[in-house]
């Protein structure tokens, strides 16, 4: 018997998002022979234990029979238990430093680490994540900021509401002035930024009509990779050849500067991928972009004005354009941030139904089988080895 274990998130600020929610525990106990679901005690989850219970699973304290264990973030050290397997996002692909010690405690562990965010099908796009309710929760902080800088219109937090359904009644009415918004991306979070655009009625017009119309009611662009990344040499874009060399390529999104009111970014970044501004341009007359809604939320990186994450009950602050220092929001000179690095978990048991059904849907027949090229390629650990695909972390993880 194959024995899964949801476990408590213990990370602070606490999240209360859920991996499996009651309903699906109940549906792999009852469809999936030979495994079991077991749930660790929690006071601080969007589903209570009492519901668990009440679907019929195990709930306690104790996991140490367990197989897999399945959290959400990144786990706190003195709560691993040695020789197990562990599905969360780890956030140390991208060699965070903040992180190090976790990598490195796993490996100490014997600890068998799949990271969530590194289950890919065979062309690269990414499995299962919360970033269809990140761009939800990012697209509406950045518009709900945006109202509070200018005045505009009035957006209540989200938390306000209890979930995505009772959300969407809030727009009913509501009259967004004639602004120029830009989504980038092309994954999850862009798909939620624009399901949020759409429930505004704010009209998508393509990349030149952006920069050359002026309109009387709001619009947005949808620039994907295509739209902002040229080869350096032959000004052409390859999604493959980028992917591999993002550093053979400079980006367009300057063009778009004047332009723009909002920022909704939802492009994937890492350090050799060049920015869509820099932090001299923030400061040049024609930087027209008051608010931006960094979701996908790197320090200092595709948005290079991000100071740092925001958090859930404070979302937003400012940025001086001429000292680049973080400030107080809606202040004349600033740009307003929204950089929230878990906004999922203002939605938390909408993101978790999501998240449990990509899972089953997705992942849960190839954690079963045990060999399966998907799980092989997002295990970043076995048993306390750095495994092959990513060698290039050995400095990071062993030094």
């Amino acid at each position: 018997m194959l024995k899964l274990g949801l476990i408590r998130e213990g990370k602070t600020p606490t999240d209360t998002r859920v991996a499996l929610s009651p309903a699906h525990c109940k549906f792999i106990n009852k469809t999936q022979d030979g495994i079991s679901v077991i749930v660790q005690q929690s006071p601080n989850r969007c589903y209570s234990d009492k519901e668990y219970i009440d679907a019929g699973i195990t709930v306690t304290e104790d996991l140490s029979e367990c197989d897999v264990l399945l959290g959400i973030k990144e786990v706190p050290i003195e709560m691993l238990i040695p020789n197990k397997t562990y599905l969360f996002f780890s956030h140390t692909k991208k060699l965070q430093p903040y992180n190090q010690k976790l990598i490195k405690a796993i490996i100490q562990k014997k600890i068998t680490l799949i990271d969530y965010e590194c289950l890919e099908h065979e062309d690269g796009k990414r499995i299962i994540g919360f970033g269809f309710f990140a761009g939800i929760v990012g697209a509406h902080n950045g518009m709900m900021a945006y109202g509070h800088k200018t005045g505009a219109f009035q957006l209540k937090k989200i938390n306000a509401e209890k979930n995505f359904h009772d959300l969407i009644h809030t727009y009913f009415g509501l009259q967004i002035p004639p602004i120029k918004i830009v989504v980038t991306g092309s994954g999850r979070v862009a798909h939620g930024v624009l399901e949020i655009m759409n429930l505004l009625e704010i009209t998508e017009v393509e990349p030149n009509e952006f920069i050359e119309k002026d309109f009387s009611y709001p619009v947005y662009v949808h620039l994907k990779g295509k739209d902002l990344y040229l080869h350096k040499d032959t000004h052409t874009y390859d999604r493959n050849d980028f992917h591999h060399n993002p550093a053979n390529y400079y980006c367009t999104f300057k063009k778009f500067i004047p332009h723009t009111d909002i920022l909704m970014n939802g492009i994937y970044w890492d350090h050799d991928v060049p920015r869509l501004f820099e932090k001299d341009d923030i400061n040049k007359p024609d930087f027209k972009i008051q608010t931006i809604a960094d979701i996908t939320d790197d320090m200092y990186g595709s948005v290079p004005c991000n100071l740092g994450d925001s958090t859930i009950d404070d979302p937003v602050y400012g940025v001086d354009k001429n000292s680049f220092e973080k400030t107080a929001p809606y202040l004349p000179n600033t740009i307003d941030m929204m950089a929230v690095g878990n906004l999922p978990n203002e939605l938390p048991r909408d993101a978790s139904r999501y998240f449990g059904q990509q899972l089953i849907k997705h992942v849960l027949k190839d954690i079963i089988d045990g060999n399966s090229s998907i799980i092989e390629k997002a295990t970043i650990v076995k048993n306390g080895v750095l495994t092959n695909h990513y060698e290039y972390m050995k400095a990071y993880a062993y030094e």
